[in-house]
C-alpha cells in the first residue's frame, strides 16, 4: 500500500516553490519511478508529496540564446533518446539513458529525478559529468546555476535547497561543439540492472584528426559520487592519437577514482574494469569523431 499523508499538484514552477514553502516536510514527486517504490516499501511512510509532473514548461530539449543545450528536468529518458537535438549533438546521452531499466521506466523516469537522487550509479550522471553539465536550480530567491561537479556533495546528497527545484540541465556549447562520445555500462545483467561501473568519454579532435584537442571522461560507481578522471584528461589532451597514449590514459584513470567493495563487485574488479572501459570508450569516441588510431 502507499502510505501518503497528502498530495499537492503543482501547476507551475512558482506554484511548486510556494507549495514547498507551505509544506516544508513535503518531498517532490516527478515521474515516481523511485519515490513511489520507496513509499510502497515503507521507507517514506506518511509522506507529503508535491507533484511537479504536470509542469510542461520543465519538459523538452532546446538550444537557448546562449547556445546551451537545455534539457528540461521533467524530460523522460525515452524523449531524450529520441530527441533530434540530442541525436545531433550529444547522442551519447541518449544512448546512456536508454540503458535505464526497461521501456516502462524510461517512459516515465525523468533526467531530473535521475540526477537529484544523488546516486553514483545513475546512468545519466557520468555522461553529464563528462560533458560539463550545469544544473539550473530555481527557488524563492530566483535561479542559480551549479556546475555538476559541485552539485554532487556526497553519496545521495546534492546541492538542492529545501524549497528549490532543479528546472533544467544545461550543456554549454564549449562542451558539445565538435565533440563525440561513447558510454559503457558494465552490469551483471544485460538489462534491468544497476551499473556495477559506468564510463563515459567524449573527444574533440584537431582538424587533421591526428591529435586529441580535448578529452573528457566521467565515471559512475567509481567513487561515492560521479567523478571526472582529471589527471587522465590532463595527460591525454594535446597528445597524438596512438595506441601508446590511449593505453597510458586508461591506466592513469586509477589516480582519480576510488571505487568501493560491495556485494555487486569488489574494489579490485571495479578498478580493473575502469581501466578497460576507459580504453574502449576512448577508442570508440575517436572512431565516431572520424579519427584513426596509429599503432
Amino acid at each position: 500500500m502507499y502510505d501518503i499523508k497528502a498530495l499537492y499538484e503543482a501547476e507551475s514552477v512558482q506554484h511548486a516553490i510556494s507549495l514547498l514553502q507551505e509544506h516544508p516536510d513535503a518531498q517532490i514527486l516527478a515521474g515516481g519511478s523511485d519515490v513511489l517504490v520507496q513509499i510502497r516499501e515503507g521507507r517514506r511512510a506518511g509522506v507529503e508529496l508535491v507533484s511537479i509532473y504536470m509542469i510542461d514548461e520543465m519538459r523538452g530539449v532546446s538550444i537557448d540564446e546562449e547556445e546551451n543545450i537545455r534539457i528540461g528536468s521533467l524530460t523522460s529518458f525515452s524523449h531524450i533518446t529520441n530527441d533530434p537535438i540530442i541525436q545531433k549533438y550529444i547522442n551519447v546521452l541518449g544512448e546512456a539513458v536508454d540503458m535505464v531499466g526497461g521501456p516502462q521506466i524510461r517512459a516515465i523516469g525523468t533526467i531530473g529525478g535521475n540526477t537529484c537522487n544523488g546516486v553514483t550509479s545513475a546512468d545519466s550522471a557520468s555522461t553529464l559529468m563528462a560533458w560539463d553539465a550545469v544544473m539550473e536550480l530555481t527557488g524563492p530567491e530566483g535561479v542559480r546555476r551549479v556546475p555538476i561537479k559541485d552539485f554532487y556533495i556526497k553519496a545521495k546528497v546534492v546541492d538542492l535547497r529545501p524549497t528549490e527545484l532543479q528546472t533544467a540541465i544545461l550543456i554549454p556549447k564549449e562542451s558539445y561543439d565538435r565533440c563525440y562520445g561513447h558510454y559503457i555500462k558494465y552490469s551483471m545483467r544485460n538489462a534491468l540492472d544497476i551499473a556495477t561501473t559506468g564510463c563515459s568519454v567524449n573527444v574533440r579532435l584537431s582538424e587533421d584528426k591526428k591529435t586529441f584537442e580535448r578529452v573528457r571522461i566521467g565515471y559512475g560507481v567509481a567513487a561515492p559520487v560521479p567523478v571526472r578522471a582529471a589527471t587522465a584528461e590532463e595527460f591525454i589532451n594535446g597528445k597524438e592519437i596512438n595506441e601508446e597514449n590511449i593505453k597510458k590514459f586508461s591506466e592513469t584513470v586509477l589516480e582519480d577514482i576510488n571505487p568501493r567493495d560491495s556485494w555487486r563487485a569488489g574494489r579490485a574488479l571495479r578498478r580493473h574494469i575502469s581501466v578497460v572501459m576507459a580504453e574502449r570508450a576512448l577508442k570508440e569516441a575517436v572512431s565516431l569523431a572520424g579519427g584513426e588510431i596509429d599503432g
